[in-house]
């Protein structure tokens, strides 16, 4: 699904040359479950916002599913973001004012897809939160709150789910339950994961460990 070659990503802070990805390849196949960890400033967020085409590398080459992103047109973009993979945060970025079952809905509504309000329930069933869809975010706890996120997630059918330090504003007993959720979602429905993680211990769900320091695959 995923190939990178010789990735890098450079910022220019003032004078400053900051190069926070320095040549990673790296693969991942259809359905693979994968974390990328590494401390802090490592480059691993970087490389998930790379992987999620929210922003382009520096030099190297990506291919989505044997496309070269980088000749991907913006409407392409946006709708390979909004169709083929769901993203998951840490901070749950959930729309305060709106229901859980809203900020299910809201991905559908930039695109075509029918039974919007349907396909909004089915996906926080999915989840667990089938009594609590017309809570608002602050009636929910921190676990209920990201299973939301990951139902908006999930709404749009996505073959890849890139999930960002999405258990690091949870207590460790929800996030044992989130993880066992993105388990549960991985071997059941097939999708393709990756999480960024710098906890050894929720690595360890994935079925393959990427561990990176300075910007390269160690």
């Amino acid at each position: 699904m995923i190939e990178i070659e010789n990735i890098t990503k450079v910022y220019q802070m003032g004078e400053t040359e900051v190069r926070a990805l320095n040549g990673i390849s790296l693969t991942i196949d259809d359905g693979e479950w994968a974390a990328i960890t590494g401390p802090s400033g490592s480059g691993k967020s970087t490389l998930m916002a790379i992987l999620g085409c929210l922003d382009s590398p520096t030099s190297g080459l990506y291919r989505l599913d044997g496309t070269d992103v980088a000749k991907m047109r913006d409407d392409q973009l946006a709708a390979v973001r909004n169709k083929k993979i769901g993203f998951v945060f840490q901070q749950f970025n959930l729309l305060a004012r709106t229901s859980a079952l809203e900020n299910v809905e809201l991905p559908l509504l930039y695109s075509s897809v029918n039974h919007r309000h349907d396909r909004a329930k089915a996906a926080l069933e999915a989840v667990g939160l089938g009594d609590r869809m017309s809570h608002h975010p602050n009636e929910l706890s921190g676990g209920q709150q990201q299973r939301v996120a990951i139902a908006r997630a999930l709404v749009t059918e996505p073959a890849l789910i890139l999930a960002d330090e999405p258990t690091g504003n949870l207590d460790s007993k929800t996030s044992k339950e989130i993880m066992e959720l993105f388990a549960h979602l991985h071997s059941e429905r097939g999708i393709t994961v990756i999480f960024v993680t710098h906890d050894p211990t929720i690595a360890a769900n994935a079925h393959r460990v990427i561990h990176i320091m300075d910007g390269v695959v160690v």
